[in-house]
């Protein structure tokens, strides 16, 4: 009798625990992380993102490799996007994982649909339901922003930072390619599009998820009139 009755407490505890593991979504997360973990696929990963505003430009920049632990998986991707709010165009930058990136890419459509023309009060929106949401607090990606009026850094943790030099980088090389950038931009006669492709191609050199295979967003900040509104239209060129 007793050994009938341990049985049926220890089913009785395997279904609660199981039912709780399935409400819960940080548990559900936590347990795909550990699958992946110990599944032996090493992540997808290997970005490099960096924005540049000098003068009446905007460059925003990033290189095209993919890797999957020590492997090349994709030399050529396009991490860069357009958008439209208003009368405004919106270029941004994504690095982490490519299906997070795009969730927030979509979202982040959504918010400058809400407001348009309003790029900082988009990314804050984003950025609070990231913090919060339960799906989304999951997705790890970094997201730079910029149109004619602001350049952002959208983060997970609820940042939207904006640089006092103009000169935000991301990624596994963002880190060279900021320095290289802040070096570069004192120097003379150097334009917005010079010093991102030489800071980008010194973050390609050292660093080895990053390659020399270039997406270039450059926009131009029309000056504004007497009177005029802030949604003045900003012309973009795309580079590759």
């Amino acid at each position: 009798m007793w050994g009938a009755l341990r049985t049926a407490v220890s089913r009785t505890a395997a279904a609660s625990s199981s039912r709780s593991f399935l409400q819960n979504p940080a548990s559900r997360s936590g347990f795909m992380q550990q699958s992946r973990f110990f599944s032996g696929i090493p992540a997808r990963h290997g970005t490099t993102i960096l924005c540049v505003k000098k003068d009446n430009k905007i460059v925003l920049i990033g290189d095209g490799q993919i890797t999957q632990g020590s492997i090349t998986v994709k030399p050529n991707a396009k991490k860069i996007r357009r958008l439209q709010s208003g009368n405004n165009e919106v270029v941004l930058g994504f690095a982490g994982s490519t299906a997070d990136c795009l969730s927030l890419v979509d979202r982040l459509e959504g918010k400058l649909d809400e407001y348009p023309g309003q790029l900082q009060r988009a990314c804050v929106e984003l950025a609070k339901s990231w913090r919060t949401d339960r799906y989304l607090r999951h997705l790890e990606a970094v997201l730079i922003v910029c149109d004619q009026d602001v350049c952002l850094e959208v983060t997970g943790n609820g940042d939207v930072l904006e640089p006092n030099d103009g000169i935000i980088a991301v990624g596994s090389g963002g880190a060279f390619a900021n320095a290289a950038a802040r070096a570069l931009k004192d120097i003379p006669g150097l334009s917005a599009m010079e010093i991102a492709t030489k800071a980008m191609n010194v973050a390609a050199d050292m660093c080895i998820h990053t390659n020399h295979n270039f997406s270039i967003e450059e926009m131009t900040i029309e000056p504004k009139k007497e009177g005029e509104s802030l949604e003045a239209p900003v012309h973009a060129s795309m580079h590759a």
